[in-house]
């Protein structure tokens, strides 16, 4: 239990601490302010500050080991990704050469969009191919 004398104390030791934290804020919200003109005066912003906020962030990261490890990772994968994909468009060139004039290339031809120019009929290899076979049997409907 607290004396009665103790209670004033306390009582006025609150009030005190109350006025110095209405005053320190009203100390912060004037330096914020003025914080603030100086900014505007040397032309800083908010999207200047993100961007700087940003690239440092960024500059840091890159610098972290983990990054540098999945950075390396990724870069020779997609380096064998590359090699993979031009091993099989050297691939099908070379069957597509192989095929010359075979029956197979000429199915492939007439039945294959892809391989029209579309809107171009004229142009397109499967309709000179198609419209060139005398034979019926070979013509598209």
């Amino acid at each position: 239990m607290l004396s009665e004398e103790e209670r004033e104390e306390l009582k006025a030791e609150l009030v005190q601490l109350e006025d110095e934290i209405t005053t320190l804020r009203q100390v912060l919200s004037a330096k914020e302010r003025h914080l603030v003109e100086i900014k505007q005066k040397l032309g800083m912003n908010l999207m200047n500050e993100l961007k700087q906020n940003f690239s440092k962030s960024w500059h840091d990261m890159q610098t972290t080991t983990a990054y540098k490890k999945t950075h390396e990772t990724l870069s020779h994968a997609g380096q064998k990704a590359t090699a993979a994909f031009s091993n099989v468009g050297t691939a099908i060139s070379k069957k597509f050469g192989d095929m010359r004039c075979t029956a197979a290339l000429l199915t492939l031809l007439l039945l294959s969009p892809v391989l029209r120019c579309a809107g171009c009929r004229s142009h397109s290899i499967g309709y000179s191919i198609r419209h060139s076979i005398s034979m019926p049997a070979m013509r598209r409907k």
